[in-house]
């Protein structure tokens, strides 16, 4: 066998399989506590020696291939400063969010001090400068390269906007001594949003800036082994799915602080011209919810339900003590059925609002929201649904998908499944060098057939 060790490095929970190559099937698997407080390669090592062991290798786990993946740390942080909010702004954030970014801050216009400022508060870990069609405006981006530089700004840009002026403004920044990496750019036309280069452009800068930055093991070691922010390499696993079941497919993952929704569509060239989106469709999006979880966001949860008339004001009593409980205590595990309810409940409200949310374009921005009747598979993905019974977690996904209520088209024929073994991160670490081996594994774990 040709053996593959795949992992990801949450927030709270590493995770770790081994994969047969030759037969794209999962042989090993196990998860550890993420080690933030001490270093985070020493819940890695854990989890993987675990998964190696249920595989049957009796060699040294270090001898086989590691792909590797991280959100710990907060993950990748990204500021979006544009031209317009409603145009490249609003295309940068999309293009963000779909590199498996979490955008903390997005600026449109010409930034003054005070925006500096807010963008500072922020934190990110990248800023994606974008501004200007090809041939379009340069006077926005070029004032916004050039603030940047006279600020001594030192977190890394990625500039991919108006190519016209894109060397000139890299040696601006260069010269002032922001790291920055160019990129296409996310709009060279009014409606076409072109979302590959600067995916990849900031999968570069996270892994050569941010994940040495975030000091989360003490050697070189980690930075090494990780090639991707995780949600990047699930989207990636998605497309990978959607290529495989042949159609469109959504994904809604279920997390402790943050609801995230994947969707692959199948391009609509009706969806140009007069009437089009401006700031383009992305036919392959990520959206977060950042106040939809099952720890830290549960009393969000509970809240944004109400305000969807999913709860009357007796669920609503019911839950609140409950999501307290867990927002208070993020390592909290139910130890009776009372509390696996809750759990329950809980992730079908997250799931549903996410859904919903996604559909409508609320997340993402759309004016007409993203077209799901065509989904033919929903996966659901999280801990919640992982460790539930099967008919529980599936469940929450018949919940999803008979939603009549929720001013979104539903899927007409959608199969719902979940990722009970992880598999779709590993899919999209795999995609790149290993893409046959991806598609089986994928394919034999998610597809059906």
């Amino acid at each position: 066998m040709s053996l593959v060790v795949c992992a990801d490095v949450g927030s709270t929970w590493t995770k770790a399989a081994v994969v047969d190559l030759d037969e794209g099937r999962l042989v090993g698997a196990s998860s550890a506590p993420t080690t933030v407080g001490t270093d985070v390669l020493h819940g890695l090592d854990a989890a993987v020696g675990v998964a190696v062991g249920r595989a049957g290798v009796t060699a040294d786990p270090h001898r086989l291939p590691w792909y590797v993946c991280s959100s710990a740390g907060g993950g990748l942080r990204l500021a979006v400063v544009g031209y317009e909010p409603l145009v490249t702004a609003q295309a940068g954030r999309r293009v963000g969010l779909s590199a498996g970014a979490n955008v903390v801050h997005v600026a449109a216009g010409r930034l003054a001090a005070a925006d500096l400022a807010a963008m500072r508060a922020a934190r990110p870990d990248v800023v994606l400068l974008v501004g200007g069609t090809d041939g379009g405006d340069v006077d926005t981006v070029t004032h916004n390269a050039t603030r940047l530089a006279r600020a001594r700004w030192r977190v890394p840009v990625v500039l991919a906007g108006n190519v016209d002026v894109r060397d000139g403004l890299r040696e601006v920044l260069a010269a002032a001594g922001v790291p920055v990496t160019v990129a296409d750019n996310v709009l060279p036309r009014i409606g076409v949003l072109a979302p590959a280069s600067a995916r990849a452009a900031i999968r570069e800068v996270f892994l050569r800036h941010v994940i040495g930055g975030k000091r989360l093991s003490r050697g070189p070691r980690f930075a090494r082994l990780v090639r991707a922010a995780t949600p990047d390499a699930v989207l990636t696993g998605v497309e990978v799915l959607a290529d495989v079941v042949g159609g469109d497919l959504a994904v809604v993952d279920v997390g402790g602080a943050t609801t995230d929704v994947y969707s692959v569509l199948t391009p609509d060239e009706r969806a140009g011209g007069p009437g089009g989106e401006v700031a383009g469709v992305l036919w392959r999006a990520r959206t977060v919810e950042g106040d939809l979880g099952m720890r830290w966001s549960a009393p969000g949860v509970v809240r944004a339900a109400v305000q969807e008339r999913l709860l009357d004001a007796a669920g609503q009593e019911a839950l609140v003590a409950a999501a307290a409980v867990r927002a208070a205590d993020p390592g909290f595990l139910p130890a009776d059925g009372e509390g696996l309810a809750a759990d329950g409940r809980i992730a079908a409200l997250a799931a549903t609002v996410a859904l919903r949310r996604h559909a409508r374009g609320a997340a993402t921005g759309e004016r007409a929201g993203r077209d799901l009747r065509d989904v033919r598979l929903l996966v659901g993905s999280g801990g919640v649904l992982r460790h539930a019974q099967a008919g529980v977690a599936v469940g929450v996904l018949t919940q999803v998908l008979t939603d009549h209520a929720g001013g979104w088209p539903l899927p007409r024929a959608a199969r719902p499944v979940v990722d009970v073994d992880y598999v779709l991160a590993a899919g999209g670490l795999l995609a790149g060098e290993h893409p046959v081996a991806a598609g089986a594994l994928l394919g034999r774990h998610l597809g059906g057939d």
